[in-house]
């Protein structure tokens, strides 16, 4: 079965995590409720100079950590359905929530999977 992978960077301040995970909850509650294969946030912790390196790539400043997150589609058909499912239901919010981390330096790719377990 081919796959679809949606891929995020995210630089954060540590003392954030606690409110993106309430987030991240949320979101994984609503992708999988519209279809995601799976869905998954890591918290970077271990930044070992190996090339360029996520710690120097994200910018990171004292204090600051990075989110890796990715989430698993069917294909790219499915995950732009899967999307609007979430949009549909993110419109439902009454207020849009405040972000634990700047938007601006927010990375995220869709991602055409090469090679598979």
């Amino acid at each position: 079965m081919a796959q679809y992978v949606e891929g995020f960077v995210i630089p954060i301040p540590r003392k954030n995590i606690p409110a993106y995970k309430k987030m991240a909850l949320w979101g994984r509650r609503v992708w999988m409720k519209y279809g995601a294969l799976s869905y998954y946030e890591c918290i970077m912790e271990d930044f070992t100079n190996h090339g360029l390196g996520f710690k120097k790539m994200c910018k990171l400043r004292p204090g600051e950590t990075a989110i890796f997150a990715y989430i698993v589609y069917r294909s790219k058909a499915h995950r732009n359905q899967v999307f609007k499912g979430v949009m549909k239901e993110m419109s439902k919010v009454k207020e849009e929530p405040k972000m634990p981390f700047d938007m601006k330096r927010f990375a995220v790719a869709g991602c055409k999977v090469l090679v598979r377990s």
